[in-house]
């Protein structure tokens, strides 16, 4: 991929020309180049899912990133729970950060890795981009909250994720006509949700794909 590394090094080198004489912070300059091409580069990587189901001109990673963050914002609204706002935000735009490097990888490619392996590729994508930052540590928290459920902000990104998910899944089908989809949406005896309020939205958006399919609801 000569090309690609040419174009890399190049837009690395015109950014940090521009911000080399600054001195507001002291930092490496390269590295944050680096961690803002990788941001920007979401969007280009396409959700691969979609496009292994027929479906055109999928969204990019950096769509989906923007659409769980305007819904976990939403749903922290929603709850009678503490919630950081700020924090919430924060997780839901870089929960997908990773994949500015690795790629969007579909489950069904997943089936076939060992079980931790992409656990593993994104936290050490991530180790390596935010390298040498006085705030990787905090950064570097916000995203495992995200993967482990640990906190309540986790919890509501994680439900925005998987609605989001389901949101588009719903446009792909109304507006394509796409009857290849259903593996996205979870089984009848399945609650993927943390939140009844997720739960809700869920159950609406599913009452509406059902009376427009001209199927029985599944409660």
């Amino acid at each position: 991929m000569p090309v690609l590394r040419e174009f890399i090094a190049g837009s690395l080198d015109s950014l940090c020309r521009f911000g080399a004489d600054t001195g507001s912070v002291d930092m490496d300059i390269d590295a944050l180049c680096g961690l803002l091409l990788a941001a920007r580069q979401l969007k280009q990587v396409p959700r691969t899912g979609w496009a292994m189901r027929g479906v055109p001109n999928v969204e990019s990673v950096a769509d989906h990133s923007f659409g769980v963050a305007f819904l976990a914002l939403v749903l922290s609204e929603m709850i009678a729970l503490p919630v950081d706002r700020a924090r919430v935000v924060t997780i839901a735009l870089i929960h997908d950060l990773p994949e500015g490097v690795t790629g969007d990888l579909p489950t069904p490619a997943m089936t076939h890795f060992p079980p931790e392996a992409k656990y593993a590729a994104e936290s050490a994508v991530l180790e390596t981009l935010l390298n040498g930052f006085s705030w990787a540590e905090q950064w570097r928290a916000w995203w495992q909250e995200f993967e482990t459920r640990s906190t309540v902000e986790g919890r509501l990104v994680r439900d925005a994720d998987r609605l989001d998910m389901l949101l588009q899944a719903y446009v792909y089908e109304q507006t394509l006509g796409n009857r290849l989809l259903g593996e996205f949406w979870p089984a009848p005896d399945d609650d993927p949700f943390e939140f009844p309020i997720s739960r809700q939205i869920y159950e609406a958006l599913m009452n509406r794909r059902a009376a427009q399919r001209r199927e029985p609801v599944r409660w």
